[in-house]
């Protein structure tokens, strides 16, 4: 283990539970349970099991009772994969696996009979949605106050009911089984009156980064697809790892939120984890690559949001408020900074109300739908759209591009641009408030387009050279959810393809088999989920249309890499392979990248990887981001422990055009 990994171990975000810190295991190796508690729980939990398979074949022709299916299975992952892969961390949680054997159970039968009465409960309530990433169940709990009702019903007028998110903070034990428990049990640090709060899980463990970061968006979904939501009154919060969360999720999708109300955590990659303090120093990629998520680079963003910051005087992690703060003061912009005095990693009782009383007041007001002014900075096209403004392209990646955009008069829009190369404005209804023409000042042009007097107005703009024109960005180029790093085909559906044919080299095909059970072992463990696996023979064209390919192997290997063959940066042939005008053998590297789908555009590939921070996964949550741009050569004989550090033989980008 590299002296680099070993110091970042110690700088998690919050309390490592019951873990043995040499456990190299995410999540770690659970205590011992009897061997009759064992065999009960797993009888249990295949009973379950089957009693969800016959309830499935029951339902298939009840569309609106069989999406209700994930509310059952939630309880059987929970339980048979703490039992299958040894995730009990507290003599307790025996009996709670028996709890909710039988609370599966009775749903089971609820929905057998029709019935779903946890819809309509109020008070704690747990739910799941089928994840489009991997297919997975994945859980959320929700704090619905008294009088709540679903679509048939609406408690707060034709407005809808606020909707609070919190975000948790870190514990490296949180299995499905334990969350559930806790959702079940307690209702969390705020419960504002007449507010469905939602605990999203988060994947377990990362910050809400990666598929953490969608589980948040599609269980707000989920809770939207069955509740009437205020859209002008949806908030996000959280404390400690839920705070960096926070942080991260208000700034780069500001537009989104009511409000936030941050506590804790951290907001930015360097100063945070110290990792610059003293060689060797994180490659220049992996440093340009915190620009992904480094919440100080995004400050901007927070114009048009409502934000509250809460620390402890004498918490460390207030360190990440101060950072925020001086971002936020560079453009202009003050926070508000609660501090509870005298206290460390905790709130402050005092101050908590006076948090909560501001906060509520910030969501009475609602946020404003069709702002005059917006903000728009970011460093990527992953992250390229805030209120009616979005960055289709971009001159460069990873270097800061910014958007301010105004609503002048009745037929007039100001718009500062830097480093964008395409340019979309999209707002609900007329945005001028007449019909006719609006004139768009881009850069110091002026362009005039039409106006709409209809449900929405939508005007593309393109940059060439230093001049922009009416139309969209023409041809492959870098833009939303096709930009790289690696690291970005997994935000969603994602299939690892394994390879049937002789591989190059003996030494290359047993690299990538380890490889491939490296990455898949990693995805259930760290993001809570089964990758779907399948053979290169058996991908077809809706798995082409619908999902991200991770291809593992080599073009003598993987059919799917030899029908590719001329249209990949890299080439394969004779034992060797070539990328970047090198040449390399099979026997001693292996290419690694992400490049849009020859087959399908719209799609990536990806290259014998896996997210590429999964030894990284006990470790601060500030160290979860990429380590890998969007290609590299990996040694392939340097053991894993020192891959960075010593077995990463060339890496870089690929620039706006995927050249």
């Amino acid at each position: 283990m590299t002296s680099r990994l070993i110091a970042l171990l110690l700088c998690t975000c919050s309390v490592m539970g019951a873990v043995k810190k040499t456990d190299p295991r995410v999540p770690p190796t659970g205590i011992a349970i009897s061997a009759e508690a064992r065999a009960a729980l797993e009888a249990g939990a295949a009973e379950l099991g089957s009693e969800i398979e016959k309830l499935r074949g029951e339902l298939k022709d009840k569309p609106e009772l069989l999406r209700l299916l994930p509310d059952v299975e939630i309880y059987h992952k929970a339980v048979d994969w703490a039992v299958r892969y040894e995730e009990f961390y507290r003599s307790n949680e025996v009996e709670l696996a028996k709890t909710l054997l039988k609370q599966g159970m009775e749903r089971v039968k609820a929905l057998s009979g029709g019935e779903a009465p946890w819809l309509s409960a109020t008070g704690l309530v747990v739910r799941g949605y089928r994840s489009r990433i991997d297919g997975s169940v994945q859980p959320y709990g929700l704090v619905v106050p008294p009088g709540a009702q679903g679509k048939a019903g609406n408690w707060i007028g034709v407005r809808g009911n606020r909707l609070d998110v919190w975000l948790h903070g870190r514990d490296d034990t949180l299995t499905e089984l334990k969350f559930i428990g806790e959702r079940q049990r307690s209702p969390g640090e705020f419960t504002p009156q007449d507010t469905i709060v939602l605990h999203p899980y988060g994947r377990y463990c990362n910050a809400f980064k990666f598929a953490g970061e969608t589980d948040v968006f599609e269980a707000i979904a989920h809770v939207r697809s069955n509740n009437l939501i205020d859209s002008e009154r949806i908030a996000i919060r959280g404390f400690s790892m839920g705070g960096a969360g926070t942080w991260h999720l208000a700034a780069h999708h500001a537009g989104f939120w009511t409000a936030a109300a941050p506590g804790a955590g951290f907001a930015e990659t360097a100063m945070y984890t110290k990792v610059l303090a003293k060689e060797p120093y994180p490659p220049v990629y992996e440093q340009r690559l915190w620009h992904l998520y480094d919440a100080t680079d995004y400050a901007a963003n927070l114009f048009n949001c409502g934000l509250i910051a809460y620390s402890g005087e004498l918490d460390p992690q207030k360190q990440a408020a101060d950072m925020m703060a001086k971002a936020l003061k560079v453009e202009g912009l003050e926070m508000r900074h609660l501090i509870g005095p005298k206290v460390q990693h905790k709130y402050e009782p005092e101050t908590k109300k006076e948090l909560a009383k501001e906060f509520d007041v910030l969501m009475v007001i609602g946020k404003e739908m069709l702002p005059k002014k917006v903000r728009l900075t970011t460093f990527t096209t992953r992250y390229n759209k805030q209120e009616w403004v979005t960055v289709d392209a971009m001159e460069k990646q990873w270097a800061r591009a910014r958007v301010e955009a105004e609503v002048v008069d009745g037929n007039t829009m100001q718009v500062k641009t830097e480093n964008v190369a395409g340019l979309t404005l999209a707002t609900e209804g007329n945005p001028v408030g007449s019909e006719g023409k609006v004139a768009v000042r881009l850069d110091g042009q002026t362009i005039e387009v039409s106006s709409s007097s209809g449900d929405g107005w939508v005007s593309h703009f393109v940059k060439t050279g230093k001049t922009w024109k009416v139309g969209e960005v023409a041809g492959v180029h870098k833009k939303h959810a096709l930009q790289g790093p690696i690291d970005d085909a997994f935000y969603d559906s994602f299939i690892m393809v394994r390879p049937t044919g002789k591989p190059m080299s003996a030494e290359s095909g047993k690299w990538v088999e380890k490889e491939f059970e490296r990455a898949t072992n990693a995805w259930r463990g760290q993001f809570r989920g089964y990758a779907r696996v399948k053979n290169d023979t058996e991908i077809t064209e809706e798995d082409m249309r619908e999902s991200h390919l991770v291809l593992w192997g080599d073009a003598q290997s993987n059919q799917l890499l030899r029908r590719m063959a001329g249209k990949l940066p890299v080439q394969w042939a004779g034992g060797e392979f070539k990328l970047r005008g090198k040449t390399y053998s099979t026997s001693r590297a292996a290419p690694v990248l992400i490049f849009p789908n020859p087959l399908n555009p719209e799609k990536y590939v990806v290259l014998n990887s896996g997210f590429t921070f999964s030894e990284f996964g006990k470790a601060s949550n500030a160290q979860q981001t990429p380590k890998l741009p969007d290609w590299a050569v990996v040694d392939i004989t340097v053991p894993l422990a020192e891959r960075l550090h010593a077995g990463i033989r060339a890496a870089g980008f690929f620039n706006e055009k995927w050249e």
